[in-house]
């Protein structure tokens, strides 16, 4: 696939260069009050500063040089958060860029009536209202999103996908959605506009893409809401620390209180900057993978519930199997040649341009060498598919050859005075029960033999489903199939359950009945019969190609179409939650390793034993407390690329999970300031900075 979204590389230098002004605009009070770990950094960088000016004058309370740096440090760890935040939402506004230059405003030829030869009234795209009808011809562009109620037509859809194949928009079934800014390529489509100009799909979509329409998910919200609590507690207690310095140094006679300045460094140390830095950056990111993989949601709480999902129902065809029925085998009747049975069948499905029946005669000519030639004009007499018969084939050379199904043959043989023989129904019956479907061919009154179609599971897709086991996701396969196809088919890929001849009503049941115990669903859907489902289901993924109903009803849609992107729904949305929860240990767990750096240099001068507790044999105390405020700014650069770029995701089950990430980025977390904060304080003695 070459769509848009992929284009825009996660750094390059334009990319980088707007973030960095970004990150001098988001230092306005009103964005930092947002945020409210940050917001404390900003209130203490904004302190230090008018300290730094106090010492100008000669009356500061420490070192000018020392607090200088402590506000410069301070002032760049909210320039980098600032950074994170805004390189994750310039690759969104790159991205939305691409999708505006695709927007136009167009020509639109409205209808009086609905259908072709109306009267057409030309007027701007802009003006069009919802309920308005369109006529839309070759190469024209579509004005607005649609419904076809009209017409059938190729239709260059690349523009939103990135597809360069075109697809088909016919009015009347699953394929009836029609887009703005897309174009026809062939024949001619009349449309009824379903949207007011403004609020078209591609608005949504340009809209999510940068960020405007994102609001905080539940679950962000309440790690926010978590995260101003520590830096309340830990202002608290700061807060105490100066008093109770005083009153040890005026009670023992010796030592100097701590300064405002070296409260303030311990203060922002300590409380969860790391996380509060990059929080909002991964909720961006994670929303910007969706749209890298072709899925738009309309909103973050759909990716976040994503990655809590645990149930997913699958549609059987297209998204377990390959989506159509292809013949495997040739089973003759008792005393019937396979080969006589093979061209019996080739000639009855030569008219048969479904995919079944071109299966047919491809099986026909693999395992039997028969050549297909369409007989000449007058020569043979068709007789095409239909819903009542349920059978097809062809009249030829005196013959009446069918193929259909068990019943509908049965029938057709008792018509002619005959019956379907006890072995040829035997085989009929054995395949039904593997799982497959059984066409009887015929030749006359006489029964030739059984063609096997069978459902093709894709490739992969068992191994994808033990996956989502091992993460605790049950998967249900839905289908129309009656329960004994449906088992068969359910065993060989590996799901853990299946709905057969799922109606609307019992999708919709089985969503409810999933809820009702606390379990997150997720599905697909591209029909109108699908959008009850869609509606009710957490995690809702419309199919691009299905009908306007379906993709109102979901939470996201799929741009390609594909109906196993669920699965990379999924996964991407636990990446989104695993990262998060990965920083998040991450950055509590350095606030031990700080503990050890800074609080026995700020505490030094008046508890003077205190700095038995520096193991890292730091420099000095302002060495010290520099060094910890240095390394709180640095990690969060460090951290921006796995932010964006996301934890790798792992199947794994939530205890598993959990123990890795408090073993790599908790244990990291300890380590990795001890490490850093003592080689920034050897580059501050090297540097004379100490």
């Amino acid at each position: 696939m070459t769509s848009h979204t992929h284009a825009t590389s996660q750094f390059n230098r334009e990319l980088v260069l707007a973030a960095v002004a970004d990150s001098f605009r988001k230092l306005s009070p009103r964005l930092q009050f947002r945020n409210p770990v940050m917001f404390v950094v900003f209130l203490c960088s904004l302190l230090t500063t008018g300290l730094w000016v106090q010492a100008l004058t000669g009356h500061g309370e420490a070192p000018t040089a020392f607090i200088f740096w402590v506000s410069l440090w301070l002032w760049f760890t909210l320039l980098f958060a600032n950074f994170a935040e805004a390189l994750a939402e310039g690759r969104g506004k790159a991205q939305a860029d691409a999708l505006r230059s695709s927007r136009k405003d167009v020509l639109a030829k409205k209808l009086a009536a609905p259908r072709r030869d109306a009267a057409v009234t030309l007027m701007s795209s802009a003006d069009l209202r919802a309920g308005d009808v369109v006529l839309v011809q070759a190469g024209d562009i579509l004005p607005g999103d649609g419904e076809a109620i009209v017409g059938a037509a190729s239709v260059n859809e690349s523009a939103i996908t990135g597809e360069s194949a075109p697809v088909i928009r016919e009015a009347g079934g699953d394929r009836s959605a029609v887009t703005g800014g897309t174009q026809l390529l062939s024949d001619w489509l009349v449309v009824r506009i379903t949207r007011n100009p403004g609020e078209t799909f591609l608005d949504r979509m340009i809209a999510m893409v940068e960020g405007a329409a994102r609001r905080k998910t539940p679950n962000e919200i309440a790690l926010t809401i978590l995260l101003a609590k520590f830096t309340l507690i830990f202002l608290l207690a700061c807060a105490t620390l100066l008093p109770y310095s005083i009153y040890s140094v005026q009670a023992t006679g010796s030592g100097s209180p701590i300064t405002l300045t070296v409260l303030i460094a311990l203060l922002v140390c300590l409380i969860p900057t790391t996380i509060g830095a990059l929080l909002s950056a991964i909720g961006i990111a994670g929303m910007d993978r969706m749209i890298r993989a072709n899925v738009i949601a309309t909103s973050g709480r759909a990716v976040e519930a994503a990655g809590d999902v645990d149930v997913l129902l699958l549609d059987k065809t297209g998204t377990i199997t390959l989506g159509n029925r292809q013949a495997v085998a040739f089973l003759p009747a008792p005393g019937i040649d396979e080969r006589v049975l093979a061209e019996s069948a080739q000639l009855a499905s030569l008219a048969d341009e479904t995919p079944e029946g071109r299966s047919v005669v491809m099986l026909a000519r693999e395992r039997h060498g028969l050549e297909a030639h369409t007989p000449a004009e007058g020569a043979a007499e068709f007789v095409p598919f239909t819903a009542q018969t349920r059978m097809s084939g062809v009249d030829i050379d005196g013959r009446r050859i069918r193929k259909g199904a068990l019943d509908a043959v049965e029938r057709h043989l008792t018509a002619q005075g005959s019956q379907l023989p006890p072995a040829v129904k035997r085989i009929a019956e054995e395949i039904a029960r593997r799982g497959a479907t059984p066409l009887i061919v015929t030749d006359g009154a006489l029964a030739l033999g059984v063609i096997e179609l069978k459902d093709i599971v894709k490739g992969g897709i068992k191994e994808r489903f033990a996956e989502m086991r091992a993460m605790g996701i049950k998967t249900i396969m839905i289908t129309g199939d009656n329960p004994l196809t449906a088992a068969a088919i359910a065993a060989e890929a590996g799901v853990d359950d299946f709905l057969a001849e799922a109606t609307p009503e019992a999708k919709l049941g089985l969503i409810r009945e999933i809820q009702s115990e606390n379990r997150l669903v997720a599905m697909c859907g591209d029909g109108t019969n699908d959008a009850p489902a869609l509606a009710q289901a957490d995690v809702a993924v419309a199919m691009n190609t299905g009908t306007q109903a379906a993709k109102e009803a979901g939470n996201m849609v799929d741009l390609d179409s594909n109906p196993t992107k669920l699965i990379e729904v999924v996964e991407i949305g636990k990446q989104m939650l695993i990262t998060r929860g990965a920083l998040t240990t991450f950055s509590i767990a350095n606030d031990i390793a700080k503990y050890f750096a800074i609080i026995p240099a700020a505490f030094a001068t008046t508890y003077p034993a205190l700095n038995a507790l520096n193991v890292m044999h730091l420099a000095t105390p302002q060495s010290a407390i520099l060094s910890a405020v240095i390394f709180n700014a640095l990690i969060i650069i460090f951290l921006i690329p796995l932010a964006l770029k996301g934890v790798k995701y792992r199947a794994l089950g939530a205890g598993a999970l959990l123990r890795r990430n408090l073993l790599v980025y908790g244990l990291g977390g300890i380590a990795v300031p001890f490490l850093g904060i003592k080689l920034i304080d050897l580059l501050l003695v090297a540097f004379g900075l100490a």
